[in-house]
């Protein structure tokens, strides 16, 4: 008797504790679904967050284009008013001396300084280093195009991009001045 009470006893406690973990189991699945949307609302809240400073962003961006608009509008009203000069010069340059070095002969009309009216820009034009540029790219281009003879498309690659480079920063030479444009 004793037996069949003490097992009886023990499946009763072994009953009541497995009941007990599978509250508790479902208690932490109810804590989990609540934490979980707990995280999901802090991230949509940090969404909200950054919209609002990409809006401000905006907002500031359009600002600033719209004052450089006008600061640009009135430097343009500026300039469109006719200007009075005041001085004239005349400078006499020999122009049978091609030298750089200031052999020119310059005649001075009671000013005190006696340059020349047009300077030289210094430093390589724009063909030049499109020539260049291109000349490397297109070396490079054709040798990995050109699979099985990779020196004559380097040559081949090299030409073309040279090509190409120098028409594209002569054309930007053009635009700067640097070079006169075509009649």
């Amino acid at each position: 008797m004793r037996k069949i009470v003490l097992a009886g006893f023990l499946s009763v406690l072994l009953m009541t504790a497995c009941k007990k973990d599978d509250r508790t189991a479902e208690k932490s699945l109810e804590e989990q679904k609540l934490e979980f949307q707990a995280r999901q609302l802090d991230i949509e809240k940090q969404k909200l967050a950054i919209e609002k400073e990409k809006i401000v962003y905006e907002a500031q961006k359009k600002a600033d284009s719209i004052a450089e608009s006008k600061k640009s509008q009135a430097a343009a009203a500026n300039n469109s008013k006719p200007q009075i000069i005041r001085e004239t010069r005349t400078v006499y340059r020999d122009r049978g001396s091609n030298s750089n070095s200031g052999g020119g002969t310059y005649a001075d009309n009671g000013n005190t300084s006696s340059q020349g009216t047009t300077t030289q820009k210094k430093g390589w034009s724009k063909a030049a280093k499109g020539t260049v540029i291109g000349t490397v790219g297109g070396a490079a281009v054709g040798a990995i195009v050109a699979k099985k003879n990779r020196g004559l498309g380097a040559v081949i690659g090299g030409v073309v991009g040279g090509a190409t480079g120098y028409t594209i920063g002569r054309a930007g030479d053009r635009k700067d001045g640097r070079v006169q444009p075509r009649n």
